[in-house]
């Protein structure tokens, strides 16, 4: 009889010992479950400002081609051969339209423009002399003209002797800059010869090849920049070509960028292009890493309330660098929004700020 009261003493020991056990677990679940948890984030602001599209391409300063306007280079070769006796000009030099560049030899030429002054002074006095016989009756009609023949002839020596002895003279075409000095003196030329390269650094231009699939985005008149190195600065261009032909093989089309005068590219330098296809001035951006997507595939960001985290439908627009436009009603400038963190919260979030 006391073993058995023993064993149900027992029994009822361990029977509230297990209640106990059971009710503290549950006390300390409901306590729990009232815990909100917080999700630590950064956070960043709406801000205002101008995002743009662009395409981007790679590509070489050239000079401006033949158009409008005369081509901004040129090859100078002479329009005679000859001997070099004389170079006027030293590479890196700027001249002008019609500075002389090379001097040929002109020896021979000088001495026939001289004999044709000669020539020309003796049928004028003889043309005179005739002139006034006439007058007196002291001649004929005949010497006078075969007079004014004479010199009418010798005009026209002279002017030819006059011409030959300028080609000798290799002059600049336009105005520009020497970027190649060929040849020095005592060097023969022919009329293949390029004795000196010009270029006007003032109208230069990018030529590019774009991709065929980018072409619909480009139009003419388009801004673009050109960037030359990291350490330099941006220079501002503007598209004004666009090939109507694609090449079969490579799949793309040349573009040009005109350059402004005093750009400081050079020709033959290799450039990156980044033409403006679209722009949204004024609008609100947001960090790209606040823009998500919620559990229902929307587009979502997470505004900054208090301490807590709520999702807002935005609409996103153009992506520039870091930035993504958003529009959805409500937005403003200023407003705090969830940037790293933001992916997978819930619709509304307690948050810890973290500070970068």
């Amino acid at each position: 009889m006391k073993r058995f009261l023993t064993v149900i003493i027992i029994i009822f020991a361990l029977a509230g010992s297990a209640w106990l056990v059971w009710l503290k677990a549950f006390k300390h679940g409901s306590e729990a479950a009232q815990v909100v948890p917080e999700v630590a984030v950064h956070v960043g602001k709406i801000t205002r400002t101008t995002l743009r599209t662009y395409v981007t391409a790679y590509g070489t300063v050239e000079p401006e081609p033949p158009g409008e306007r005369p081509a901004a280079s040129s090859l100078v070769s002479p329009l005679v051969p000859g001997i070099v006796t004389a170079v006027k000009c030293t590479a890196g030099q700027h001249v002008e339209k019609g500075a002389i560049l090379i001097q040929l030899d002109s020896r021979t030429a000088d001495v026939a423009v001289e004999k044709a002054l000669r020539t020309l002074e003796f049928a004028q006095k003889n043309a005179q002399r005739q002139q006034r016989l006439i007058q007196v009756d002291g001649t004929s009609q005949k010497l006078l003209l075969d007079a004014e023949q004479t010199l009418a002839a010798a005009r026209k020596d002279l002017a030819a002797a006059q011409t030959q002895q300028a080609l000798l003279r290799v002059e600049a075409p336009l105005a520009g800059t020497v970027t190649r000095l060929n040849v020095k003196p005592g060097e023969t030329a022919d009329l293949t010869t390029v004795l000196v390269e010009l270029v006007d650094l003032n109208r230069l231009m990018v030529s590019a090849q774009v991709p065929s699939a980018e072409l619909a985005q480009l139009k003419v008149g388009q801004p673009a920049r050109v960037l030359a190195g990291k350490a330099a600065a941006p220079v501002s261009g503007q598209l004004n070509y666009i090939s109507p032909q694609v090449d079969a093989k490579t799949g793309t089309a040349e573009v040009r960028v005109s350059l402004p005068g005093g750009s400081g590219l050079r020709p033959g330098q290799f450039v990156t292009l980044r033409i403006i296809s679209e722009e949204h001035v004024d609008c609100l951006a947001v960090p790209v890493e606040s823009v998500v997507r919620d559990s229902e595939g929307n587009t979502v960001i997470a505004l900054v309330q208090d301490d807590k985290a709520v999702q807002k439908p935005v609409q996103a627009g153009l992506r520039d660098g870091g930035l993504v436009e958003v529009q959805a009603e409500g937005l403003q400038a200023g407003m705090p929004v969830v940037t790293d963190g933001a992916y997978g919260l819930p619709r509304e979030t307690k948050i810890r700020r973290l500070s970068k």
